[in-house]
């Protein structure tokens, strides 16, 4: 019959998910250390010592591996052939030969020793299982609770484990105080670089892009279940996003489902990214109409598209240029980030006066104006020189 001691052990490698082979080796290894560490000198060599522990009553025993010889010279590693065959009948001269060493009084030492290897492998079991557990959610939103606050960041609770929320990966502005519960990015996962740490290193983030992603997906059952995708999205944390929606079912509206009833949806992620503004515009496949739309609050007149390169012109009302430009180009900047093109945006005066000029040099330019609603676009051959103040 096994005894408790194989028995707790086994319940124990079940129970923490751990291999009986890997944690039983384990022990005898760590016993092997133990006994070599008090060896006495010249007695058994170090390096023929075996520990074995038996699989039914949990028994340690320590032999030496012995070379039977006729004469014997060396006592540590040789063993006379007529005292080898007393232990094993049939050894021959040169075989090796395990005699027991188990000294009076190991067995403390022994059940010490393996003690402290079994709490050691739960922890390195339990620390795995955390790291598997969160590498499965890099690229994920979780909430954290603010746990204290550092001179590089804040840590926060995780659940299982805690994060690190560093300083440059915090929004501009943001005050967290201990205690906050905040939404967060998972960046990066690493696993425990000592025995002194008690999980893996999660590095977390509330400037990533994708955080504003995540949170729609979360409020948004739309996008959630697939029928609104999420195409692009720009993002300039603390102050503004820009995200481009699309919907695979032509009688929903993408932009109504992720803005929700009297702005229910969108204001919820508006509250956990601190009063970030966020611009909700509907892609399209025509790059035109899709340059537009990314302008959002201006209104665009027209769209020129440059016959190569990812180069585009918009023409707004002159009231309306320093909204398009946005303060300190922030919104042409998301939206050349959005769209993925090179926007240069001019006032209807400023095109005007360049369409005059072009003309006069006789390149035709401008002369199919391209008027938006409904929107179409003709390739031009490229700009006149000019003042590129306000080129992205």
């Amino acid at each position: 019959m096994k005894s408790e001691v194989i028995e707790a052990l086994q319940a124990l490698a079940r129970e923490k998910e751990i291999s009986e082979d890997m944690l039983f080796s384990t022990i005898e290894e760590a016993v092997k250390a133990a006994y070599r560490k008090n060896l006495p000198r010249g007695v058994v060599e170090p390096a023929n010592v075996v520990v074995r522990m038996d699989r039914n009553t949990g028994a340690i025993s320590v032999f030496a591996r012995m070379l039977a010889v006729e004469n014997v010279e060396n006592e540590a590693s040789q063993i006379q052939i007529d005292a080898a065959k007393r232990i094993r009948p049939s050894t021959q001269l040169d075989d090796i030969v395990e005699v027991d060493v188990t000294p009076r009084g190991f067995l403390r030492v022994a059940a010490l020793t393996a003690k402290q290897v079994i709490m050691q492998r739960i922890r390195e079991a339990e620390r795995g299982k955390i790291y598997e557990e969160y590498a499965e959610k890099t690229d994920e939103i979780l909430t954290a609770v603010v746990q204290r606050i550092t001179d590089r960041g804040a840590v926060v609770e995780l659940g299982h484990t805690v994060g690190i929320l560093e300083n440059e990966q915090m929004i501009p502005g943001e005050e967290i105080h201990e205690g906050d519960h905040l939404k967060v990015y998972v960046l990066e996962v690493q696993r425990a670089s000592n025995a002194a740490q008690h999980g893996p290193q999660v590095r977390v983030s509330r400037i990533h892009p994708s955080l504003v992603k995540r949170l729609f997906e979360m409020e948004v059952p739309e996008i959630a279940g697939g029928v609104v995708t999420i195409k692009s999205l720009s993002r300039e944390a603390g102050s503004r996003t820009k995200m481009a929606v699309h919907s695979m079912d032509p009688m929903i509206d993408p932009v109504g489902a992720c803005v929700g009833q009297r702005g229910g949806r969108v204001d919820r992620v508006v509250n956990e990214l601190r009063g970030e503004k966020i611009d909700i515009i509907k892609w399209s496949e025509d790059p035109a109409e899709f340059i537009a739309n990314a302008l959002n609050p201006a209104h665009v007149l027209s769209v020129y598209i440059a016959e190569t390169g990812k180069v585009c012109r918009v023409v707004v009302p002159d009231n309306q240029l320093s909204l398009a430009i946005g303060k300190e180009g922030q919104n042409a900047r998301l939206a050349a980030k959005l769209t993925g093109w090179k926007i240069d945006i001019k006032s209807q005066s400023q095109a005007s006066q360049m369409t005059d000029m072009v003309d006069e040099a006789g390149m035709n330019f401008g002369e199919s104006d391209i008027s938006y609603q409904p929107l179409s676009y003709e390739p031009f051959d490229g700009y006149p020189d000019e003042d590129e103040d306000d080129t992205l």
